[in-house]
Parts: structure tokens; sequence; C-alpha cells
């Protein structure tokens, strides 16, 4: 999957901006503040309708402005297709070849685009709420019934949760823990497959990225005890979950981690292997789409240079020439790992909001 043309208006502090990219590298350089960030941002969007920096989306607009619109067109290898989507007071509007789609998930399907950005160090130490959208964004892109089946689970959760609130029956809430539980197996089940295929993806750059850190050993909590099945274990925990309102277990639950033998926590990781751990992430999420779609998504880097050292800048450059993935990189001038790449680089220059093509 290619991004050929991308079109954004009314998005931070751009008005109007039309770009073509390179099937291959593609950076855009230029000071602080000028709007590099924002490019990224906007194709980011058009794959995951949130920014990687905010949020909250109304934010996005620019000032002064109703809405906010982001297109592309895509090459693809089941063919080239336009994608839309804006933004207004009334939430987003999304369209494909011009027409509406019944709902945004049917133009998210068809734009897909990893991203590893200064934040992204959060998939490591953050909260198990990052961790999930990354696994479920890989799940929803390669399982046709995910989002169904994600919506199905939400319904019965948001029934067992206002059950509880009003003090209902045991009766009625066995019955919702039933239906509950009905819908988390397919959505458990869907999980679990993505991320043995995730984890077979992530061990070896984990390896090439981490050598000083020993093997590394991933694991996924489908958010309740495997051992017991979710009625039963829902029926256990009744008790604390009429105290506190909520349903404690179940798949919004889950989480996934990465322990390796010599930093076996979290905390044993310093900030610089937190963000290659991240990036580790987000490239195994792009093989496994590869894999399982027969086409790399778009890769984007964000101040590439300020988040790692020239040596895994190059090994990371070399390697997603080497898959030839379309790459988008942003900077404030081109890195010292790209000048001898050895490969077709356009470069753009961005200040105030305004872009040049320079290569």
């Amino acid at each position: 999957m290619q991004l050929s043309q991308l079109r954004l208006e009314n998005l931070r502090n751009i008005a109007t901006l039309d770009l073509e990219f390179s099937p291959g590298l593609n950076l855009v350089v230029g000071p602080n503040g000028a709007g590099k960030t924002s490019i990224l941002e906007a194709a980011f969007l058009l794959s995951h309708a949130q920014s990687f920096r905010t949020g909250l989306s109304d934010t996005l607009i620019r000032h002064g402005a109703e809405r906010l619109f982001v297109s592309a067109m895509l090459d693809r290898r089941a063919g080239p297709i336009r994608v839309g989507l804006m933004r207004s007071q009334a939430g987003w509007e999304a369209k494909v070849n011009g027409a509406p789609v019944p709902s945004l998930g049917s133009m998210l399907r068809e734009c897909a685009l990893v991203c590893f950005e200064p934040g992204s160090h959060a998939l490591i130490s953050g909260a198990s709420a990052e961790r999930r959208r990354f696994l479920d964004w890989g799940v929803f892109h390669v399982e046709p019934d995910y989002l169904a089946r994600a919506r199905e689970y939400r319904r019965a959760l948001r029934q067992r949760n206002a059950a509880l609130k009003q003090l209902a029956s045991d009766a009625e809430l066995a019955a919702w823990e039933t239906e509950l539980a009905q819908a988390a197996i397919p959505l458990a089940e869907m999980r679990h497959g993505y991320f043995a295929r995730y984890a077979a993806e992530l061990a070896p750059l984990l390896a090439a990225f981490l050598p000083e850190l020993g093997a590394a050993n991933t694991s996924f909590a489908p958010g309740w005890p495997m051992e017991t099945p979710l009625a039963a274990a829902l029926q256990q925990v009744r008790p604390r979950d009429r105290a506190r309102g909520h349903t404690s277990l179940g798949p919004h639950r889950a989480d996934w981690g990465i322990r390796f033998d010599r930093a076996p926590q979290r905390e044993h990781l310093s900030r610089g292997q937190e963000k290659l751990c991240a990036l580790a992430c987000a490239l195994a999420q792009a093989r496994v789409y590869a894999a399982m779609r027969g086409e790399w998504p778009v890769i984007a880097l964000d101040d590439l240079a300020s988040e790692l050292d020239t040596a895994h800048q190059q090994a990371v450059i070399q390697m997603l020439v080497a898959s030839s993935a379309q790459v988008l990189i942003s900077g404030i001038d081109v890195p010292k790992s790209i000048h001898d790449i050895g490969t077709a680089l356009r470069v753009f220059h961005m200040e105030h909001g305004r872009v040049r093509s320079l290569l």
C-alpha cells in the first residue's frame, strides 16, 4: 500500500496543502513548529481516526475554521482508492471514492499506517489501554469480523455495568454474564491468534535492536483467568463488581507484555530501550499486516533523528528499504543515516505551514 497523494485542509497550522509522495522514502524537514508532524498526523488520521499526539479531535481543527478535511489517493494491491475524512463539531464523516460510507470503520479498513513517534514509548511503559488499542488495530485489519464482534461485546458489557449500578438481581446479572461470556469468546480468540503471529515477528526484531537485554519473552493475558470460563469467573467476582459498579473481568481488561532475561520488569528499561522496544513493536505489526494482506502498510517515523541514534536509524531505514514499504519521515534536517542509503528519496521542506519539494 502506498499513499501517492495527500490533501489537508485546516489541520492545526495548515490552511491547505497538497502533496505527492514517492513510493519509497519521503522526508519532511523544517524547523520546530513548522508543521512537519502534522503531515504524518494527517496520514495517521486516515488509518486511525485519531491523532497520535492528542485524543481531543476538535483541537486538530485550525483556529478560526469550522472543520478539517484530509483525503488521500492510495495505491493498493487491489487497485487505487481515494479515502477522505472530515471533522467538524458534529463528529467524523468518512468517504471512499467520493461516496459516504455506512460507518467510520468501513473507511479505516482501506488505509493502513503504522507509526513510531516520540510518545511511542508509552506502549511499553504506559497503561494497558494503550497496548489493547495497538493490538486491536492489528486485529481489525486482518480479521473481517472483528469490528462486529467487538461491538457485540461492548453492548453486553454496557448492559452488565448498568445492571450492577442498578443493583439488579443475581438472576438478571447471570443472564448478562452469559451473554457477555458468549460475546467475549470470538474476540479473545481473534486477539490470541493475532498475538501469536505478532510475537513471532517481534522476537527477531527485539533480538536485533536490544541484544544486551538477552532473550525476550512475550505474554498475552485475555482479561480473565483462562483456567476458568468467563461466566463462572464473573459470578465469582460479582460481589466485588457490585461494590465497584463495573465489570472487572473480560476482554476489556486484556493486556500483553514483553520481558527480557536481563530486564524482567518494565521499570528496568531505560527510556532509550523503551523506544527501541516500541519501534520493534511497530515494525512487527507492519510485518504481520504484510504477511496476511500481501502488501506493506505505510510506515511513518516522526522526528526519527531525535528518537534514535544514528546506528539504529540506519538499521531501520535499510530494513524498510529492503521491504519495499513506503516510508514517511519527519525531522529538522536530513538525518546522516539517510545520506548514503542508496535509494530514491523525496525531500520536502516545511515552514509556517507551507511546503516545497527539494528533491
